[in-house]
């Protein structure tokens, strides 16, 4: 039997941070518990947290709580004066529909949710009346997911005070035995040690963290305000070399596969790295820094290959070599010379290394394709659906592709449609000072394959989830669910047939355990595991489809998640509150979304707030208003509540669809301080970004143009200049500045910039309060063109309903309200009649997609 180190974390709860702290008096978190139940690898954790308001009037509290990106919220209530509130989680065009009425009533909407590298933050705030006491209790599920050989779930609290009652339980229950607990962080030295206590059974381990007053100021970066840190549970489990776990219970089964004591299978792996001119600097180095720990993991059987990539393809060799010591050094050379230049053919380049490993194939061996980029294509083949049908082509379901997107100006759609498309996964690389670990650490995860061509073969199994696998690697984990069939369990036969480095291997006959529910371990366990993994990978499906095999699988995944409360991206929670106070409406955001672009509203009628001022005047009076991007301050950890009134909601800029021949036009709001992709135009290497105003309807503050690799324009409302490489930036007055095909005409309040055949004016509004508004006067030839500027004329018929009115596009119907807008692309900004309607639907893609990490 040969021990797999699981490691647990587990996800916790933040207050947050203001520049003042309330008095203690005024408000007093009385009582703060986690508890966190591991039983089959599938976690369900529940916070409930107790505030009491001391003031004499009454007081908003807020509650925030950061989850796992791959967890499900199921649950969530609030007690109040003995009456229990229950969150409800509905159809999100429900949802959505509910939000968009409320905005056209003139009623309070905000976003109230953020998101980090692993994290989802939930947000809500009730009002509670002097001297009385408000409970919140939020319940989340996650089937954790076995990498590095554990399994993680986190705590980090930061409560910013000394809690009275602080409990942290977990309790992990796995058949396969416990080998041994141990607890580390933070939260784990010094005089805090004494507040952890472990017990272990065969099958059962108990964590509790239960630190006094006086000890959540000692960890070492605790202090007055209380905890500020992680705890991190460790335990091992036992795994040997056959079937696997199988539990079954009320008709479904659950099959946990990771053999152990398999000779490894010596690996091709291409490396595809891009070298394009965004890379230049920080990333380069980081990636460099990867490369070449990743060349020294590399074992002496494997063989390898090395691609860089701008506009050009360059191979380090034009075939795969072998892991030698010597070609390593030379590889490590390489690695150390790759200097970041030029545009991005991304089709290209990777199907040069799709090309490689055809090449080169190798009996009981796996290959494997690594691509790193950082942006979109911008040379060679640019569509990218043409560019996947092209990918997809070349590896022909021979070997996985994982796709790494570098930071946030990537498509990272994209990379996930072509890595799904084949059998690989695609994983964002965050720009922080640890991206070459991150990198190295994703690299980790496939370094070591033990078997190849995995099939999972369950006779007398239904309705099961993915049974292919092209590739099993070590430290990871196989998990099939599914029904038995009439839940005759007699004839219930689950086989795993697979290749292996010695050749084709058969698994079978394992034990089948039956889960009984106890009082830690709740009924229906293996069938929410079931309905978990089968939304999953239904969510994965529709990446890959479209048409009528599209809505069929949405479909299924809504039904799936109404039926077990699941807040997925097809459902949301409407969380109910005292009559007269705002309803929230809980949207769970897409990956890559950060705190100024996630999804929870407000709706309701609320008064203006004052709130305390913050150094640099972020936080003054305000009024709570709709928004899709946020302002919020952002934090790291989880957060719980705080007495003070929040931050302000962050202020809307309507825009305005022109429409073909028909009135009136459509008008969508964004909202926030956010950085937008105005237009870009791969074919001639032209990128616009616009930072929006934080003054309501103030328009954009500052617009950047880049064109190619060494041309950049900068316009606020001050001044104009254009940058050329390394030479000092020109600032444009009266007279034009021609330089190549780009030519800027500065005439005040109107910026006149050509790009070949592109025109843009940019035009400056207001007096004292001056914003730019950008116009697209001239549109690209190219079909490629994406951003706000590039949306056509829109196309509607109107459908008359007896409450309102809908409109049709594309096929799709959608409420609208009547209302009005701006027209900033005049001089004059006559206002207009236009159809409001939501973000979202008019740009046919989810408003991130137009966000920009930078300018």
């Amino acid at each position: 039997m040969e021990r797999a180190v699981v490691q647990v974390i587990l996800f916790g709860l933040l207050l947050a941070f203001a520049a003042a702290l309330p008095n203690k008096d005024d408000w007093d978190i009385y009582s703060f518990h986690i508890n966190s139940t591991v039983a089959s690898r599938y976690a369900t954790t529940v916070i409930t947290s107790r505030v009491a308001n001391r003031m004499n009037e009454s007081k908003e509290i807020e509650f925030h709580v950061q989850i796992p990106k791959n967890a499900f919220i199921s649950k969530f209530k609030m007690l109040i004066d003995g009456e229990v509130y229950d969150g409800v989680v509905k159809a999100k065009e429900q949802a959505q529909q509910q939000y968009t009425e409320a905005v056209s009533r003139g009623q309070s909407a905000g976003i109230v949710s953020s998101v980090g590298r692993t994290l989802e933050e939930f947000k809500t705030s009730v009002n509670v009346a002097a001297h009385k006491k408000v409970t919140f209790e939020l319940t989340y599920e996650e089937l954790m997911k076995r990498t590095h050989g554990k399994y993680e779930l986190q705590i980090h609290a930061r409560p910013m005070q000394p809690v009275k009652d602080f409990k942290v339980d977990v309790y992990i229950h796995e058949k396969a035995g416990i080998s041994f607990v141990d607890v580390k962080g933070g939260l784990s030295t010094k005089a805090l040690a004494n507040a952890i206590t472990k017990t272990k059974a065969d099958e059962q381990a108990w964590v509790h963290f239960y630190p006094t007053v006086d000890q959540q100021k000692v960890c070492d970066s605790c202090g007055e305000h209380g905890l500020n840190g992680d705890l991190i549970v460790v335990y091992d489990v036992s795994r040997d070399s056959g079937l696997g776990e199988i539990k079954t219970s009320d008709g479904y089964f659950i099959h946990h596969f990771a053999p152990a004591s398999i000779p490894r299978i010596s690996k091709n792996v291409v490396f595809v790295i891009d070298r394009s001119g965004s890379m230049q600097g920080t990333k380069m180095e980081q990636t460099r820094r990867a490369l070449i720990h990743i060349l020294n993991d590399l074992a002496e059987e494997d063989f390898f290959g090395l691609i860089t990539f701008d506009g050009q393809i360059f191979h380090w060799k034009k075939e795969l070599v072998q892991a030698t010591s010597g070609n390593l050094q030379k590889a490590k050379t390489f690695a150390e010379t790759i200097e970041a230049r030029g545009a991005t053919d991304i089709n290209t380049a990777v199907l040069k290394g799709a090309e490689m490993l055809n090449a080169h194939p190798r009996e009981d061996s796996a290959s494997i394709l690594i691509l790193l980029t950082d942006g979109d294509p911008t040379s060679g083949e640019t569509n990218i659906e043409s560019i996947q049908s092209n990918v997809r082509r070349a590896i022909a379901g021979k070997f996985p592709l994982y796709c790494l997107g570098f930071g946030f100006d990537v498509n990272f759609n994209f990379l996930e449609k072509m890595s799904l498309q084949n059998n690989g996964v695609g994983r964002r690389i965050y720009e922080d000072s640890d991206a070459d670990l991150q990198l190295t650490g994703f690299y980790e995860e496939v370094a070591t394959p033990l078997l190849t061509d995995v099939t999972m073969i369950y006779l007398g199994g239904t309705n099961l989830t993915q049974t292919n696998f092209s590739q099993y690697y070590n430290g990871s984990e196989i998990v099939v669910a599914g029904q038995i069939t009439d839940n005759n369990i007699e004839t219930f036969i689950p086989q795993v047939v697979a290749v292996s480095r010695n050749g084709t291997m058969t698994f079978s006959n394992t034990k089948t355990s039956t889960v009984t529910p106890t009082g830690t371990v709740s009924e229906g366990l293996l069938q929410r595991v079931w309905a978990y993994l089968t939304v999953k990978q239904f969510l994965e499906k529709e990446l890959l489809l479209s048409g009528a095999e599209k809505e069929k699988v949405k479909k299924e995944a809504l039904e799936l998640s109404l039926k077990y409360s699941f807040v997925t991206p097809h459902t949301s929670m409407v969380v109910t509150k005292p009559q007269g106070e705002n309803t929230d409406v809980l949207h769970k955001p897409k990956e890559g979304e950060r705190s100024s672009q996630d999804r929870q509203y407000h709706i309701g009628h609320r008064q203006p707030m004052r709130s305390p001022t913050r150094s640099g005047g972020r936080w003054s009076t305000v009024s709570a208003q709709s928004y899709f991007g946020g302002g919020y301050p952002s934090y790291p950890g989880l957060y719980g509540f705080h007495g003070l009134p929040g931050p302000p909601s962050p202020v809307s800029h309507r825009f305005v669809l022109k429409t073909e021949n028909q009135s009136p036009s459509l008008c969508f709001d964004i909202h926030g301080r956010v950085l937008l992709k105005l237009l870009h135009d791969p074919s001639k290497e032209l990128y616009v970004n616009g930072k929006l105003d934080s003054v309501k309807n103030g328009g954009f503050k500052k617009i950047v143009i880049h064109v190619q690799t060494d041309l950049l324009v900068k316009v606020d409302t001050n001044e104009v200049t254009v940058h050329e490489g390394q030479a000092a930036a020109r600032t444009v007055g009266e007279d034009p500045v021609t330089v190549g095909s780009l030519t800027v005409i500065n005439r005040g309040n109107e910026i006149d910039i050509a790009v070949g055949d592109v025109r843009i004016v940019i035009l400056v509004h207001g007096n004292n309060n001056k914003f730019l508004w950008p116009v697209l006067r001239q549109r690209p030839s190219a079909d490629s063109t994406e951003g706000i500027l590039a949306l056509k004329p829109a196309v509607y018929q109107e459908v008359q309903q007896v409450t309102g009115t809908k409109l049709r596009i594309n096929d799709q119907e959608i409420h609208v309200t009547s209302s009005s807008a701006v027209d900033y692309s005049t001089s004059s900004s006559a206002q207009i009649r236009c159809w409001l309607i939501s973000a979202d639907f008019v740009l046919q893609r989810p408003v991130n997609d137009f966000v920009v990490a930078k300018l």
